[in-house]
Parts: C-alpha cells; sequence; structure tokens
C-alpha cells in the first residue's frame, strides 16, 4: 500500500511538472506566434515602402527623361537663337561698314564739287551732305531770268563742272528740284509756282542730258514750287534764298533698298 501512494505521488508530481513544462511551451508558442506576426507585418510594410520607391522611382526616371527632353529642345532654341543673333550682328556690322563707305563718297564728293566751283559766290551756291544724299543748292539769279525758265549762258559753266563730276560717279543717281517764293507767279508761259519749279527742274535735266552727256536714265526733275522755303518769305533776303534750284546725288534706289535688307533667317 505504501508502495502505491508513493509511486501515484510521483505521478502527480510528474503531471504536474509536464502541466507546468507544457504551459511553458504554450506562452513560448504565443510569443513566437506574435513575434511572427509582427514580422509579417514588418515585412508587408517593408514591401508597401519598397512599392513606393519603385513607384517613385519610375515616376523620377519619367521626370529625368522629359527633362532630358526639355533642356535639349531648350539647348536646340538657344543654340537657334545664338545662330541668330550672330547673323544680325555680322548684317549690322556689314551695314554699318557699307554706310560708312557711302558716307566717305558723299564727303570726297562734296569735296570734289566744291574745289570745282570755288570761284562761284557763296550766295549762288551752296553744298551740303544731309541725310546721307549731297545737296548742291543753285540760285535762280545764276540759272534763269525773273519768271523764266530758260537757262542763262553764265549757268552753262557751273552745270559743265557739275556734270563733269555727275559722270565720274556713275553709280549715283540725280533729282534735280526747282523751288520758288511765295510770291504768286502768272504769264503767257507760265501759269503758277509749281509750273515755273518744274519747268526749271527740266530744263536743268534737259541741260545736263544733251549738251554734257549726262544718262538720263539717272535724272528725275520735279518742282516743289513754295511749299519747301529754306528762309521765311517775310523778307527780300529770305525770299531768294527760297528761289533756288537743288541737283540733289544720291545713291541708287535698287542699290539702297538691297543696303535695308536684313538676311534671311534660317
Amino acid at each position: 500500500m505504501m508502495i502505491v501512494q508513493k509511486r501515484t505521488k510521483m505521478l502527480t508530481s510528474q503531471v504536474a511538472t509536464l502541466t507546468k513544462e507544457l504551459a511553458d511551451a504554450n506562452a513560448k508558442l504565443k510569443n513566437a506566434m506574435d513575434d511572427l506576426s509582427n514580422a509579417n507585418m514588418k515585412l508587408k510594410s517593408a514591401e508597401d515602402q519598397l512599392m513606393v520607391l519603385k513607384n517613385s522611382n519610375a515616376g523620377l526616371l519619367d521626370q529625368l527623361n522629359a527633362a532630358s527632353v526639355i533642356n535639349k529642345a531648350g539647348a536646340e532654341s538657344i543654340k537657334k537663337s545664338l545662330e541668330a543673333i550672330s547673323q544680325q550682328s555680322a548684317y549690322i556690322k556689314d551695314l554699318t561698314k557699307t554706310m560708312q563707305y557711302k558716307d566717305s563718297v558723299n564727303l570726297a564728293l562734296a569735296l570734289n564739287l566744291k574745289r570745282s566751283l570755288k570761284d562761284f559766290n557763296d550766295q549762288d551756291v551752296s553744298i551740303q551732305v544731309k541725310g546721307g544724299v549731297v545737296y548742291v543748292s543753285l540760285s535762280d539769279d545764276m540759272l534763269f531770268s525773273t519768271a523764266s525758265a530758260v537757262i542763262n549762258s553764265k549757268a552753262q559753266s557751273i552745270l559743265g563742272k557739275i556734270a563733269s563730276i555727275l559722270n565720274d560717279h556713275k553709280d549715283m543717281n540725280i533729282l534735280v528740284e526747282g523751288h520758288t517764293d511765295n510770291v504768286p507767279m502768272t504769264g503767257d508761259c507760265i501759269t503758277d509756282n509749281w509750273d515755273l519749279s518744274s519747268r526749271r527742274a527740266l530744263s536743268v535735266v534737259k541741260t545736263l542730258q544733251k549738251k554734257y552727256k549726262v544718262d538720263p536714265s539717272r535724272m528725275t526733275a520735279g518742282g516743289r514750287g513754295e511749299y519747301s522755303p529754306v528762309a521765311s518769305n517775310s523778307n527780300a533776303k529770305g525770299r531768294a534764298q527760297n528761289r533756288r534750284t537743288e541737283i540733289i546725288i544720291l545713291p541708287k534706289l535698287d542699290q539702297f533698298f538691297q543696303l535695308l535688307e536684313a538676311p534671311e533667317k534660317k
């Protein structure tokens, strides 16, 4: 009997021990399961973050590619702008050089005219360079009688000297303008100051052509009447200055317009 009781007590003790160990094992299993769950959650979070990073990287790559395209287009645009600026700069440089050359030619032409006409009175002959053209202004007293468009014999000398220089500059055109004061002019042949100024300009052109062989295709005649005065018509001195014929020497228009043409954009 004692042996049975001892055996039972030992088995009971073993059962208690095993029960405790089982409880401990279950607790450890629960902890392990909790750790595994936490690990799975962290793994899922890491996977989500990885997906976000992948998407972000893809977006960044797209933006980088787009920026590369934009930068390439911008660089091409800047290159074209620089080429256009360079082209315009070269055009301006050439234009400036040509204008300086033209001004030099005009200055030389004016000096030649002044040397050739130095024997004539300054009140009768005026030579100026204005607006890129040469003006030779001749008083009506030197060229014509009052109310007449017939050139005086004394005017032949000065017209001959002017014609000689004009014939040396065949690349220039000639505009002859007649001017009057504001005193009304009427007569059997002259109707008004428009008529008188036009007839006088035409007489000068015809004399330059027929007597001194100036190419008529280079010349134009026009009358300005009393409407382009250089002085006041309120006194005799001013009216005398306004009665004049101007020989204007200027570049040929086709060459002038070619000079102003900008280079074509490429």
